[in-house]
């Protein structure tokens, strides 16, 4: 009976995270700050009710019906299907779910790549402050958990079940592309991983889009003039506040990937190595850091420190067996139905503070739009044409700064207000071009804390 009611790490980790997440982090808002969310939900439930993926984009009237490839549209389906049963409460279930899911698979990585049980439970404070950078309703926490089996499997030599894993990831999130990459690093101790390395980046065509999906990722990840406007693509600001358990999740790794490389294991020393370049790069890649690199710094960690303090380790040593002794499923259950109950009871919206939410209803549904990016995704969500919103792959560098000059007020902008016939504007209040359409004689029509609608003077 204690086996079913104590929980092991790998479990209270999980558990701690539900909390964290609905208490401190606020997941039924916070999930949808950032608007993307809503085009991925409506873009699911399309899919959901005409049994095809789209080829050409249904949403913006600035760049109508040109190809559109819709990469991450397994995860949009899930997402369609949880909000089509329990609207946004649904895909908060989905997404709290998914994300208690990394906790868990995080730690038992700790285990199977000979980790300890003291250095575990330290780094799970960093690791939680670096992943909840991107906790979002959006693909890549899909990613995340097909990277973190992906390890495991590595890890375990299983390399057949890769096949499988590839084509769902493929179909889930570009960052499938990291698949290949890690096998080719256990390349260095073994030679077969490099046939598996190709055995899976074949799988991975497997995809309504075919090869066609791997070029356009491709030529979206080099082309640094769209990547340098976008800003979850720029290195993460380490002065920001909370910043010091991020830098601390980022020494671990560099530290166990010099301990790696000393012990002579080099696959762990070469990944580890590569997402510390991948996470100085980009704020993107710190959670990826913290997911894929802190299991392997633990192991790596924990052989070095071992020869100086033996006693110390052994003692965690002891604690590793007697959590290998308990499971607590029973206890898991009932905290996943409490935090389910939670999710239902609770109110589950894009932020109000953050979203035209008010604003929106002032607008005529007819209206061609003039709205910033980040209200992108919202708008589709509620059913709206969009000017512009979060598909950057989509609208390309020139589209980008196109849209630059008219939001900051450069010289042409008129010219692009003309352009794209806007009859109304959705803005944020504190915003330059605000001001200067009021100049032109657009007239107000409604105005809140957060958002302010224009309306051109015909």
């Amino acid at each position: 009976m204690v086996r079913w009611l104590l929980p092991d790490l790998s479990l209270l980790l999980a558990a701690v995270t539900l909390f964290y997440a609905l208490v401190l982090y606020q997941a039924p808002t916070q999930l949808f700050r950032d608007s993307d969310a809503g085009w991925h939900i409506r873009n699911g439930e399309r899919i959901l009710s005409s049994g095809a993926v789209p080829r050409v984009d249904p949403w913006s009237f600035a760049k109508p019906a040109q190809p559109w490839f819709a990469w991450e549209w397994g995860a949009d389906v899930a997402m369609g299907w949880a909000h089509q049963r329990a609207g946004l409460r649904g895909v908060v279930l989905l997404y709290l779910s998914l994300i208690a899911l990394t906790s868990w698979l995080w730690l038992r990585l700790q285990w199977l790549y000979g980790g300890t049980f003291g250095l575990a439970a330290l780094f799970a404070a960093p690791f939680l402050t670096t992943v909840q950078l991107h906790w979002l309703a959006r693909p890549h926490v899909f990613g995340w958990v097909c990277l973190l089996l992906a390890l495991w499997l590595v890890e375990r030599r299983r390399y057949g079940w890769l096949l499988p894993l590839a084509v769902a990831w493929a179909n889930l999130h570009g960052s499938f592309l990291l698949l290949p990459l890690l096998l080719a690093a256990y390349g260095f101790n073994e030679r077969r991983a490099w046939f598996w390395a190709a055995g899976t980046a074949v799988a991975t065509l497997v995809n309504p889009y075919g090869w066609r999906v791997h070029a356009h990722i491709g030529h979206y990840l080099l082309d640094h003039e769209l990547l340098d406007r976008i800003a979850e693509f720029q290195s993460f600001n380490f002065h920001a506040a909370g910043a010091a358990q991020v830098i601390l999740a980022l020494l671990l790794v560099m530290a166990g990937a010099v301990c790696a490389l000393q012990a002579g294991r080099w696959p762990h020393a070469v990944w580890m190595l590569g997402l510390v370049v991948l996470a100085l790069r980009a704020a993107r890649g710190l959670p990826v850091l913290a997911l894929a690199g802190l299991p392997m710094a633990n192991a790596a960690l924990s052989a070095a420190l071992a020869e100086r303090w033996p006693a110390q380790f052994a003692y965690m040593a002891r604690l590793r067996v007697w959590d290998r002794q308990v499971h607590g499923a029973a206890l898991g259950i009932a905290w996943a139905a409490v935090a389910g109950l939670a999710v239902l009871g609770s109110p589950a919206q894009f932020p109000a503070e953050q979203f035209p939410v008010a604003a929106l209803a002032h607008v005529p549904p007819s209206a061609r739009l003039l709205a910033p990016d980040a209200y992108g995704g919202y708008l589709i969500y509620q059913g709206r044409m969009v000017y512009f919103d979060g598909r950057s792959d989509y609208y390309g560098a020139e589209f980008l700064k196109e849209y630059v000059r008219l939001v900051e007020v450069r010289p042409g902008y008129r010219e692009i207000l003309a352009k794209y016939r806007f009859t109304h504007a959705l803005l944020p209040v504190r915003y330059s071009l605000t001001e200067a359409l009021t100049a032109q004689g657009w007239r107000e029509r409604y105005r809140d804390e957060v958002s302010v609608v224009l309306e051109r003077n015909f």
